[in-house]
């Protein structure tokens, strides 16, 4: 018992130099010279990481601005696609009018597994419902470009200067709405422009395109095997090519073997992203 009595002022000595010790001006300075270096190294560790992230952000930027460099130009006369430098010349471009009707979106999705890039050109009434706006959205979203082919399809040739106007900038303003840009490209219906159509067109910033070949929409063509085997197999393919195909269910069916027959021949496909706009110069005449 007198041993234990004994502890308890040892012990009330031992606390008090301790509470002694941290409370002298020399360890009171220690100890903020301490927090000051520990907050230092985490300001420095902060400031890497920030400068890292900054520096990933920059090379992003810097590849995605190498990536936008036209790598090819639209002939104006013949809507076939050049080469600019040393691109390769071997290529075609895939296009899909009346988007999105029936099979859009399933043809999105063929190409996107292809690894295989296109320009879906829309048409206004096809995308009055927000059912068809969100499959315009994940074609978009897929990677895949979106042209104006007109609110109604109609023949621009039988239509006044407002009402082209109408089919046109409508068009525009709906996609802009919903994917957030407007169109690129502009396909007139029937490839029938008018002298208004393509100033229009130009004013608006889209380049204007018709085709080098199509088949879908011909009646000895609406069969999978039939237009599969045109679209690959016609003395019209050549390099450069402008495929026209359509939002329909043959060539839907055919896609893939499309695109496949048309590797087989060692065709490669532009990505429209590269095809020069009117913002990097006006077209040639």
């Amino acid at each position: 018992m007198k041993k234990s009595l004994l502890y308890i002022p040892l012990l009330s000595m031992l606390l008090l130099a301790s509470c002694n010790e941290e409370a002298t001006p020399e360890n009171k300075k220690k100890d903020e010279q301490s927090a000051q270096v520990e907050e230092n190294a985490e300001q420095i560790e902060s400031n890497e990481e920030q400068q890292k992230i900054d520096g990933d952000a920059e090379s992003q930027e810097e590849a995605e601005t190498v990536e936008q460099i036209p790598q090819y130009e639209l002939n104006p006369k013949t809507f076939s696609i050049q080469p600019i430098g040393d691109a390769d010349p071997k290529v075609v471009l895939l296009t899909i009018d009346d988007a999105p009707d029936k099979r859009a979106l399933d043809m999105a999705k063929i190409l996107k597994q292809l690894d295989a890039p296109a320009i879906f050109f829309v048409n206004g009434h096809f995308i009055a419902t927000d059912e068809k706006k969100a499959i315009l959205k994940e074609i978009h979203d897929m990677g895949f470009a979106i042209g104006n082919h007109t609110k109604t399809h109609a023949d621009l040739k039988t239509l006044s200067e407002d009402e082209q106007r109408e089919e046109i900038v409508s068009v525009n303003d709906m996609v802009e709405g919903i994917i957030g840009e407007r169109p690129r490209f502009f396909r007139a219906p029937f490839g029938m422009n008018t002298d208004f159509s393509k100033t229009l067109a130009m004013n608006e910033g889209m380049l204007v395109m018709n085709w080098s070949y199509g088949y879908d929409f011909e009646k000895e063509y609406m069969t999978k095997e039939k237009i599969a085997d045109i679209m690959v197999n016609t003395e019209l393919l050549r390099n450069g090519s402008n495929l026209l195909m359509h939002d329909r269910d043959w060539t839907a069916d055919a896609l893939e073997e499309i695109v496949n027959g048309l590797r087989d021949k060692g065709y490669g496909f532009v990505d429209p992203d590269l095809i020069k706009g009117l913002d990097d110069g006006h077209q040639g005449e």
